[in-house]
């Protein structure tokens, strides 16, 4: 007599979990294009608390009225950046969280619009309460004014 686990119940070898094979058919017979990736990669990220300190203490402030922008020159190959949503400035952690979405966004975006810039630059952006409320075009429009601001600066120097 068979137990409990009789052989003729047992799994076969190489079979997956239905999740698996369920996600393996979908990719195969879908006619969606593959998702392209959309999120800054690490290396154009400030992470450290010491990097955002760097750029506070040895940088320049540029003032909007969404945003507040934080820019000190790197010696890298590119611009990097950095969010900050603090709960004062914002309030709870759903909407510091949609800030710092939206500002990621914002610079992700606006990096064509970066390229005239003679340096690069490390970015910490801080959110304003009025980010939430305004539309993308406001959101892009200050941004790009910044930038501008940015450009001043430098043929000044």
């Amino acid at each position: 007599m068979a137990g409990w686990c009789s052989n003729a119940a047992a799994p076969k070898a190489g079979s997956g979990s239905l999740r698996r094979i369920t996600k393996l058919l979908v990719a195969t017979f879908n006619d969606a294009p593959a998702k392209i990736s959309q999120t800054l990669p690490k290396r154009r990220r400030l992470r450290a608390r010491a990097e955002f300190q760097k750029v506070y203490a040895g940088g320049e402030r540029f003032d909007g009225r969404l945003l507040a922008a934080f820019l000190r020159r790197n010696d890298l190959a590119e611009h990097r950046v950095g969010v900050t949503a603090s709960s004062k400035a914002i309030g709870k952690s759903n909407q510091r969280n949609r800030a710092k979405r939206l500002l990621r966004e914002l610079f992700r975006r606006s990096a064509s619009e970066l390229k005239p810039l003679k340096e690069n630059y490390d970015w910490v952006l801080n959110a304003k309460r009025a980010l939430l409320e305004a539309n993308e075009e406001l959101r892009f429009r200050e941004f790009r004014r910044i930038i501008e601001q940015v450009a001043q600066a430098e043929r000044r120097s």
